[in-house]
Formats: C-alpha cells, structure tokens, sequence
C-alpha cells in the first residue's frame, strides 16, 4: 500500500497462500482487505498504488489459495469471498471511470456516468441474483452467520456451538493472554487515527474488526494478536517519544543550551513541554512504562510455560506438598488399543478425541475433530443418548468394535463426557433420525441436569451414563463419602447396581480417566 510495488504485492500474496494452506481463518484476511480498498475509495484515499497493490495480491492469492484441495474453487463460488471478488471488479471500474474522465469534458463525462451506473448496476446485481439462486454461489458458511450473530449456532447449529474455542471469549482470557496490551491497544488506536495515513486507516480497520470478532469466538484471539502487539507497540513508542524528549538527562547542559531549546520547542505545536515540572513527571512516566514492559516480559514468559506448553493429553496436578503429579491415562489407553485390538478395528467416541485416536493409537474412528458431517456425528451422539439396546443397533448399523469413553470422575476431571453430554444430545436431536431424542427428557422436572438419584431416569439409564459408571458404585473414591461418590460433580450416583448386557469392559485406565 505505501510503494505500490508489485514485488510487496506479490510477497503478500505468497504469505496470504501460506495462510490459506494452514488455517480457514484466511477468510478473515480476504475480507479485510478489499474492505480497506473500499473504505480507501469512500475516504478519498484510492490511488493507484492501492490499485496496484490490490490487484496483484487478489490475482495471485487467489489462484494460489485455489492450489489447496480443500478450497478448491470457493474463492469465485462461496459468499464468504464474494466481497474481495466484487471490489476487484470495482477497483477496474473505478481505474477506467478515472481513465475515461480523463478524456471528457465535464458534461460529457456526467452522461455517460449516469447511464453507466445504471445499466452496470442492474446488470451486475441481475447477474448475482441469478447465480445465488441457480446455486452457482453457495451461501454463506454456519460458522460466518455464527460470527455475525453469536445466538445463531447455538439455536439452529449445535456442532458449531459445542466445539469450546467457539464461545464467547471472557475478559480474563483478554487480560491473560495480553495482559499490557488490553490497556495499550486503544491508545494505539488514538495515535493512529492522529495521522490518518492508507497504512494507519488499515490498522485501525484491522483492530477494530479482529476485536469485534475475538469476543465473538475465543479462537480468533489468533487474530487478534497481531494487530493487538502493532496498536500496542505504536501506543507505547508514542508516549515513550512524547516523554522522552521532555527528560533533561544533564540539567547543567540545559542551561548551556537554554536559547536553542527554546527555539526548538517554541516550534512544536503541542503543550507537552508548557507544564510544570515536566522533567520529573517525564521521568515518572518513562519509569512506569519501563516497569510495565518489565512485568510484561514475565507475565509472557509464565502464560507460555503454565498454559501453552503442556501437551493436553498428559495431565499434572498438584498434591498437598506441593509436589507434581502426572496422569498419563489418555496416552495409557491409546496404547492399549494400537497393541490390543486388530488393526481394522473401528473405534466409537466422541469427534473431540478422534484425531489424537486416529495419530496415537492408529485406528479407524467414526468421527473426528473436522465436524463438517453434522449427520455422522450426530448419530455417534444418538447411540451415546439412548439405552444400551437401541444403540446397541447403531453401533452394528456403524460396524463399530470399541467404544472410548471419558470419564473424570474418580480423580475430579471436569472435561469427561458427562459434562459435555448435553452437546450429543442437543447434536443427536439435530437431524430426522434423532427427532425422538429430547433434550428435556435429560433434566429433572426442576430442570436440573443431575447424576445422583434425583436425576431424570432417561439420563439414568442411557450410554453414557453407564459406560462412565460401569462399576464405580462400588468405588470410593473420598474419605467419609459413600461407595459411587463422583468428585467431579460433588454427588453420589444415582444409578449404581446395573451390569452391561450388550457391552464388556475391555480395559480402564489408572484413574479411571479413559474406559474402553
């Protein structure tokens, strides 16, 4: 955008292929952009540096962005690319409507433009209307409606709803992940809207987009990070040079000096140097950016050792002397099936735990963590929803050998199946074979969605209920509590003396963590 060059320009189209090869989030960058040429055009900013710019990089990015199998041809067919497609049509336009004004007289050139619009327009809007509706571009994605309206994926998509990076993210993920930065951001913002150059109307676009959308889904927090260290970088080096310049480090040269500072600053069209005892309140602040910069070095270096460097199929926790305990149960049990079962045999669990099965044990699976078979993954939460009869004919409908279960029970694990078992009930409900499953049917006439003896008997009596508390009844598991007590929950089971009738325990891990 600042040289025009079509070297730059191609370079950001190779780094635009990369993104698109590694992440579907590109579909952000592919709207940003031509939405800052557009806002570049309303402001008075389009010239023909952008123009340059713009056209290299849609060209090039999108013919590289079509190389990747899973794209394809969605870049010219999908909605979610029809706003970059339709301002590079409007970049030509516009370059030809400068062109021809160009060689017109006033008159002339007021004619013809308003015969053009009309006629373009209609032709243009005509053309899409009949390529929307003959299917020849495919409507916008569940996931870009969820983005636009947060209620949306969970009223009429729950697969969307239930993966956990798609909920809203809180202010403490905000604060923990850029802790300096969430105070720093605007104040970039400030600066950039001082000196509304094309590159700072871009940043400013870029942060106030990415944020909007940050909230919305917490794995667009990946988004925003970069433009959330630019804004910041551009807050800090501004108060730092506003301040900075007001710091007499040698008082006796200031004196020396006196006459050409006074010059100097007599030119500056802002009061930071009118106020009293600057050189002591500029010291203050230099000091307190410092500290500031300083804590944020360790804050980074402890977010990255503590949450971002474990991997999340080892567990550690802490024991009462403060000594680590790990819990090696997920590795344990893909273990067992990469050396305990056939190589053709087909696993059940839920899509959350399909890639690390399919990498680590090297079995076949149903589902996986690509959720875009809304249908099979919502049979999978069927078979999980129903007695152990009915989904015992799933399971031969699917072929399935093993069921995998996840079970926190026994050492106080909140993320098991039975926490998230209202997602395979809300996604089994989802399609025409599940229409007989209810969610309603899980909760106590209070509405409660309770494991103990209050709980409703459907809940009681389903899959998952009992290849999670398959035998822990006769389990204790706290001091003082009774056999059956599920610390994750705080209660005791409310269905205990039950045996399996269509299934066999095959192997439980350790802690009981994962069940086969």
């Amino acid at each position: 955008v600042k040289s025009g060059s079509i070297m730059w320009s191609a370079s950001c189209a190779l780094a635009y292929f990369y993104m698109v090869s590694s992440w579907g989030g590109y579909v952000f960058l592919i709207n940003l952009i031509p939405l800052h040429v557009l806002a570049l055009m309303f402001t008075g900013h389009f010239s023909h540096r952008v123009y340059v710019a713009y056209s290299t990089v849609y060209i090039l990015g999108t013919i590289l962005s079509m190389q990747i199998p899973f794209v394809g041809f969605q870049p010219v067919q999908s909605s979610e690319h029809m706003l970059a497609f339709g301002t590079f049509g409007l970049c030509q336009l516009f370059s030809f409507i400068e062109y021809v004004k160009s060689k017109l007289t006033k008159t002339q050139f007021d004619t013809l433009f308003s015969f053009a619009l009309v006629t373009v327009g209609f032709a243009v809007a005509g053309a899409g209307v009949v390529l929307w509706a003959s299917g020849k571009i495919a409507p916008w994605t569940g996931r870009f409606y969820a983005l636009l309206d947060p209620s949306y994926a969970k009223n009429h998509i729950p697969i969307i709803a239930s993966v956990s990076e798609h909920q809203p993210t809180a202010w403490s993920s905000f604060f923990f992940d850029f802790e300096l930065l969430v105070f720093m951001f605007p104040v970039g913002i400030y600066y950039c809207f001082k000196e509304l150059t094309d590159a700072n109307i871009f940043i400013i676009m870029y942060g106030m987009t990415s944020i909007y959308f940050a909230g919305v889904m917490v794995r667009l927090m990946l988004v925003l990070a970069p433009v959330m260290c630019v804004l910041s970088g551009i807050g800090i080096s501004s108060v730092l040079t506003t301040y900075m310049r007001n710091l007499d480090v040698n008082q006796l040269k200031k004196s020396v000096t006196n006459t050409a500072q006074s010059s100097t600053r007599a030119r500056r069209n802002d009061d930071s140097s009118s106020y009293p005892r600057k050189n002591e309140i500029a010291f203050g602040v230099v000091c307190m950016m410092t500290f500031f910069l300083m804590t944020y070095v360790f804050h980074c270096t402890w977010v990255t050792s503590e949450a971002y460097s474990s991997p999340s199929i080892v567990l550690s926790a802490r024991s009462g002397d403060g000594s680590r305990y790990i819990f090696d149960d997920f590795r344990e049990a893909y273990w067992w099936l990469r050396y305990n079962t056939d190589e053709d045999a087909k696993v059940m669990s839920w899509w959350d735990y399909g890639y690390q099965i399919t990498a680590m044990a090297n079995r076949t699976i149903l589902v996986d963590n690509n959720t875009w078979n809304n249908t099979h993954i919502s049979r999978v939460g069927q078979a999980m929803s129903s007695t152990e009869d009915k989904a015992y004919e799933i399971m031969r409908e699917l072929d399935v050998d093993y069921v995998l279960v996840i079970f926190g029970g026994l050492i106080g694990y909140s993320s098991d199946d039975i926490n998230k078992f209202l997602w395979m009930v809300r996604i089994g409900g989802s399609t025409e074979k599940g229409a007989h499953i209810k969610e309603s049917d899980y909760f106590t006439p209070q509405g409660e969605f309770r494991v103990d003896k209050s709980g409703s008997p459907t809940l009681l009596n389903c899959l998952m209920y009992k290849l999670s508390y398959y035998r822990f009844g006769e389990t204790y598991t706290e001091q003082d509590k009774p056999p059956g007590y599920d610390r994750t929950r705080s209660v005791e089971i409310g269905n205990k003396n039950f045996e399996l009738e269509k299934l066999e325990e095959a192997y439980t891990t350790e802690h009981w963590l994962v069940r086969i």
